[in-house]
């Protein structure tokens, strides 16, 4: 085995929570190993990693060379040069939702719209089966729910590809109600893009695949929310 440095940069940072990990690898492990590897590690990055650019003691890497030991491998996107066409955000947090801070994460100079859905906590229910909640109790598989989020995003834009950025927030913890729980943000450069649509979609498939729970504690007791999509094959 063979013991080396990964530096971790930009959204690559952003994905793994991490500015530097150290990685014991064989000795025969090539670039492409890596990749295999870090996915392995770090869930949110299964996707990402297949289009990181890699350095290897500070010269770019390919897939087929061989990495030395104990050596700095740095992992990054390409390098800032000009805008991107598109952006994209997710997150598990305990943190309250910052609607500025989110949009300007998903905002473009080409950017003329956005479409955002907050679920709230509701105090009362009144259809169905009518009752008081005083607080609801969330939970969630990060690692896979990121990597949920970020497939409903890519869905997003198969389906609408005029939009530019989107953000996907869970929040997790106790909240109580008239707090916001869950966040959707599509934004695109004209309001007739499909935006509204978008968002829409990102919602309900939300709650279709995105491993999220939820108790809820009112006066009647408590109980954890299931839901009733079974996901399949596509999923």
């Amino acid at each position: 085995m063979k013991r080396i440095s990964v530096l971790f940069f930009a959204t690559f940072r952003q994905y793994t929570g991490e500015r530097q990990a150290g990685l014991d690898l064989p000795e025969d492990a090539r670039v492409a190993d890596l990749r295999v590897r870090l996915g392995e590690i770090y869930p949110s990055l299964v996707e990402p990693i297949k289009t990181a650019l890699v350095a290897v003691n500070k010269e770019f890497a390919f897939d087929e060379e061989t990495i030395p030991d104990q050596a700095e491998v740095a992992v990054f996107p390409p390098v800032s040069g000009g805008q991107a066409k598109s952006l994209s955000y997710f997150a598990i947090s305990e943190a309250e939702l910052d609607l500025d801070e989110l949009l300007e994460r998903i905002t473009l100079e080409s950017t003329g719209a956005a479409c955002v859905f907050t679920g709230m906590v509701r105090g009362v229910t009144t259809r169905y089966d009518p009752h008081e909640t005083v607080y609801l109790e969330y939970e969630a598989y990060q690692p896979m729910a990121e990597a949920k989020m970020r497939q409903v995003a890519d869905e997003i834009r198969a389906r609408w590809p005029s939009v530019e950025g989107i953000a996907i927030v869970q929040r997790v913890g106790r909240l109580y109600p008239r707090t916001p729980t869950v966040l959707i943000a599509c934004t695109a450069a004209h309001r007739d893009t499909g935006v509204f649509e978008a968002a829409r979609y990102g919602i309900d498939r939300l709650k279709e695949i995105v491993p999220v729970w939820k108790k809820e504690v009112g006066p009647r007791g408590e109980e954890w929310v299931e839901g009733e999509y079974i996901p399949d094959h596509n999923d």
